[in-house]
C-alpha cells in the first residue's frame, strides 16, 4: 500500500500549491514531487523547515514557469539544476532530475534526467529518497526508505563505499543523521565504510565540515554518534583537540545550545581554541565566543559570591560567563542551584558604565596623558572591588589624584 502523508500545513499552505500549480501547468501532473526532509520528517511527525522539489522540468524551464505564475524565481544554482521559488516571502528550492557524470570526493558533475529512480540512486541515504506528489502520495524508489524512517536506520543508498567517494562529507552527514533520526543500532556496513574512507575527508573545505559538525551538535541528544564517531577515528580526522570526557555528556544534558557542547569537547585553553575555530572557519562570532569563554573560566566559579560574579560579569560579559558557568557545571553536575544562581545573575545584571572619564580628572588638575589612563584604571579596580557603588565617585577620585600625606 502507498502510504500517504497526513495532513501537513505546508503540504495544503496555499504558498505550496501555487508552486507546483507553476510547475504541473508547465510539465504536466507527474512532473514535480516533494522530496528528502520535508518528506521524511512529515512521515515520522517532525517538524518541516524547508521545502525541496524535485522536477523533470530543465532549469530554464522551472524559471519560465516559476515566472508565468507571478512568483519570484532565483537561478541559485543552475549549473547543477536548481532554482529557488519565492512565494510570499516562502522559498521553495526546485532542483531538476540529476544523475551524476562524475565525481571528485567534494564535488560532482551532473547530467538531468527524466527518471525518478536515477535522482534517488544519487542521494546519499534511503530515508532522504524519498518524494510525495502535491497530493501525499508518497514514492519510494529504494523500496527501503520508507521502512528506514520508521524504524530509525540510517543506511546509504548502494554500496556505502561508492555514495562516500562520490562526496566524503556523507561521513559526517551519516553521524548527523544517526544523531537526529537514528533509533536502531548503526548500520555496520556505513560503519565500516566511514572508518575506512575517514582520511578522505581531508578534502573537504573547512566550511563544510563545520557546518556539518555544528548541525550535528544541535541533535537533540548527539552522545551516541559522537561516541561512534571517535570510536572509529573520524572526530579525530575533523577535530582532533576534542576530547570526550564525562562533562560533554553532562553539557548534553543540560544544554542545547551546540556552540557550548562544542566548548566542552575542546579543552578550556584560549590559544587551542582560536587555532582550532580558525582551522575549521567558524564564524567569527564562534570563534570569539568559544576563545572569550576560556578566556573567563580561570574567574568563574561555581562557589563565587554574587559581588564576585558582578565582577566577572563587568569583566568579561555576560556570553563568556554564562558559558563558564556552562563548563563548571557539567563539570560538577550536582551543583545545578549554584549555577542556576549564576546564570540568573548574568541574564539579570546590567553592566554599569565607569562613572568617571578623562574631563573628570581634567578638572582636577591631571594633564592628558599616561597618567589618566593610569588613574582611571586606578579608580576603577576600586569601584569594581566595592561592587560598583553608585555615589562618592568624586571624592574617590580626589583621593587617587591627591592622595592623603601619611
Amino acid at each position: 500500500m502507498t502510504p500517504r502523508l497526513s495532513d501537513q500545513p505546508w503540504l495544503t499552505a496555499p504558498t505550496t500549491r501555487a508552486v507546483m500549480a507553476a510547475l504541473e501547468a508547465a510539465g504536466g501532473p507527474d512532473c514535480a514531487r516533494f522530496v528528502g526532509g520535508c518528506v521524511r520528517n512529515a512521515l515520522i511527525g517532525q517538524p518541516v523547515a524547508d521545502i525541496d522539489i524535485a522536477t523533470t522540468l530543465k532549469p530554464e524551464a522551472t524559471e519560465r514557469a516559476i515566472r508565468a505564475a507571478g512568483l519570484k524565481a532565483v537561478p541559485t544554482g543552475v549549473a547543477h539544476g536548481t532554482v529557488t521559488a519565492v512565494a510570499d516571502r516562502r522559498a521553495f528550492e526546485i532542483t531538476t532530475l540529476r544523475r551524476d557524470v562524475s565525481t571528485d570526493g567534494r564535488n560532482a558533475t551532473v547530467a538531468f534526467t527524466d527518471d525518478w529512480a536515477e535522482d534517488a540512486a544519487r542521494r546519499d541515504f534511503r530515508l532522504n529518497a524519498l518524494y510525495a506528489d502535491a497530493a501525499g502520495r508518497v514514492f519510494d524508489p529504494t523500496g527501503e526508505g520508507v521502512a528506514d524512517v520508521l524504524a530509525g536506520r540510517v543506511v546509504f543508498v548502494g554500496d556505502p563505499v561508492t555514495r562516500i567517494r562520490e562526496d566524503f562529507l556523507r561521513i559526517l552527514r551519516f553521524f548527523r543523521f544517526q544523531a537526529w533520526y537514528g533509533r536502531a543500532e548503526p548500520d555496520a556496513a556505513a560503519i565500516a565504510a566511514c572508518r575506512a574512507e575517514a582520511p578522505g575527508m581531508a578534502r573537504l573545505s573547512a566550511e563544510r565540515v563545520s557546518s556539518e559538525l555544528m548541525k550535528l551538535l544541535a541533535a537533540p541528544d548527539p552522545r551516541t554518534a559522537m561516541a561512534v564517531m571517535a570510536e572509529v577515528g573520524v572526530l579525530a580526522q575533523v577535530l582532533p583537540e576534542a576530547d570526550l570526557t564525562p562533562p560533554f555528556s553532562e553539557v548534553v544534558e543540560q544544554a542545547g545550545d551546540p556552540v557550548v557542547r562544542l566548548m566542552l569537547l575542546l579543552p578550556p585553553d584560549e590559544t587551542v581554541v582560536r587555532q582550532a575555530a580558525t582551522r575549521l572557519r567558524f564564524p567569527n562570532s564562534v570563534r570569539d565566543r568559544l576563545a572569550f569563554a576560556a578566556r573567563a573560566l580561570p574567574a568563574v566559579s561555581l562557589s563565587m559570591s554574587d559581588h564576585e560574579a558582578r565582577a566577572a560579569l563587568y569583566r568579561h560579559g555576560r556570553q563568556a560567563v554564562a558559558d563558564a558557568v556552562a563548563r563548571r557545571w557539567a563539570q560538577a553536575p550536582g551543583r545545578s542551584a549554584d549555577a542556576r544562581r549564576l546564570l540568573d545573575l548574568a541574564t539579570g545584571w546590567t553592566r554599569p558604565r565607569l562613572p568617571v572619564g578623562g574631563r573628570d580628572l581634567a578638572r582636577l588638575g591631571v594633564e592628558p596623558g599616561p597618567e589618566t589612563g593610569r588613574l582611571l584604571k586606578a579608580f576603577e579596580q576600586g569601584w569594581i572591588a566595592d561592587d560598583f557603588p553608585a555615589a562618592g565617585h568624586a571624592e574617590r577620585l580626589r583621593a587617587l589624584v591627591r592622595p592623603p600625606r601619611g
